[in-house]
């Protein structure tokens, strides 16, 4: 990843904290102050009621019973009818460890011992991983499954000439279903029969476990009114079978999105290939109308100007019989506006080279496409008698 990437994730993972802290501290903080308020209310009452008692007496037992709540007690359990209750009978202690390896960690009970702590430290090192494989195979397991079962859809939905590009997003779609059906809606009215939570404390509570946040406020089991020893760890089961669902999703999700991204990456190399071969074309078009290296636009409309005048030439003798005088050219015509400016450059070319052949040196502006020169003469050579005589040939 990128570390302009890297960065602009961070910054809007954080302004994603920022909004949720505005948002709870706006819904929360007033139902603490409120809170707060009516306990003042509760013990000014109590002490009014109760004068024998001193204030600071009251401070030290209601601490006393929340280090009590705190390690697990519950003040329903002084009733004769739940006295045999405890924290820590097998299914509890069970349903505690495995909170421990799925990390959800609820925290309505926590170790009050060292050694306890100490365990546990050594306990979390070994079974995290432990479940961590474990949840990978449950979830290919399920997942696989899940496919398989879709798959068939799938194949009903094809016999019925469905669109392919359709019957991938119905297969998604039911995936999606067919799990919330089985480990969110299905939980969440079993807790709401057993707990007697309402609908949205029952599905609070299984989006918080699933996600394994585990605030605690809300545990399955936890009341003292609860006896089966086996309800909490069938509890922790449907946790594991919830947890592999939703690490199925969340590895579909990558995949798809590795397929997506490395189809984006070949569709935008074919563009950029596509884009070079336009490019060149047009570049290859474009040279061949305007020529190898088109003309400065000011030097391009510049008419053609006549030649200068030549110097005049020193006076001579009369003229050898040997070499005959040459003929004075015709004047080229004026320059005119051609459709096409490498024609009207060797048009320039060819009036300047006239231009040439009468000894006068005319300027000439930068220009596309030369002639060739023309080749040079062959030498006469000079007859007199110091010339050899060539082989063959009578003196």
């Amino acid at each position: 990843m990128r570390s302009t990437t890297l960065l602009a994730l961070l910054a809007l993972v954080l302004l994603y904290l920022v909004s949720g802290a505005l948002v709870f501290q706006a819904l929360e903080q007033p139902h603490e102050q409120q809170a707060q308020r009516e306990l003042g209310e509760v013990r000014e009452k109590f002490l009014r009621a109760h004068p024998c008692v001193s204030d600071q007496d009251l401070g030290l037992f209601i601490k006393e019973v929340a280090d009590a709540l705190g390690g697990g007690a519950d003040p329903d359990t002084n009733s004769t009818s739940n006295s045999n209750h405890s924290a820590w009978d097998l299914g509890s202690a069970f349903f505690f460890s495995g909170t421990i390896i799925t990390t959800i960690g609820y925290g309505n009970a926590a170790l009050r011992t060292d050694a306890g702590r100490l365990f546990c430290i050594f306990y979390a090192l070994v079974g995290i991983p432990l479940f961590g494989i474990l949840l990978a195979g449950v979830g290919d397991r399920l997942g696989s499954s899940l496919r398989r079962g879709i798959g068939h859809i799938e194949a009903i939905f094809l016999k019925w000439h469905v669109p392919p590009e359709l019957v991938r997003i119905l297969s998604a779609v039911l995936f999606l279903l067919i799990g919330c059906l089985l480990f969110v809606l299905t939980p969440t009215f079993v807790f709401c029969y057993v707990e007697g939570w309402s609908k949205l404390e029952a599905i609070y509570f299984v989006v918080v476990t699933l996600t394994t946040v585990g605030f605690g406020d809300y545990v399955a089991g936890a009341s003292p009114n609860q006896n089966s020893a086996a309800y909490q760890p069938l509890v922790w089961f449907w946790i594991l079978l919830g947890l592999a669902y939703f690490a199925s999703v969340l590895t579909t999700i990558g995949n798809w999105l590795r397929v997506v991204s490395r189809r984006t990456r070949a569709e935008m190399g074919g563009l950029t290939a596509q884009a070079a071969s336009w490019t060149g074309t047009v570049t290859a078009r474009v040279t061949q109308r305007v020529g190898p290296t088109a003309p400065p636009p000011l030097e391009k409309e510049r008419p053609l100007l006549p030649p200068p005048p030549c110097p005049a030439q020193p006076a001579a003798g009369p003229l050898s019989p040997a070499l005959p005088a040459k003929a004075e050219p015709p004047t080229p015509p004026t320059a005119s506006a051609l459709d096409y400016p490498s024609e009207n450059l060797a048009f320039i070319d060819e009036s300047s080279d006239t231009q040439s052949e009468r000894g006068c040196a005319l300027p000439r502006a930068p220009r596309g496409r030369r002639r060739p020169p023309n080749p040079p003469r062959k030498p006469v050579r000079p007859r007199g008698p110091g010339r050899p005589r060539e082989k063959g040939v009578p003196v």
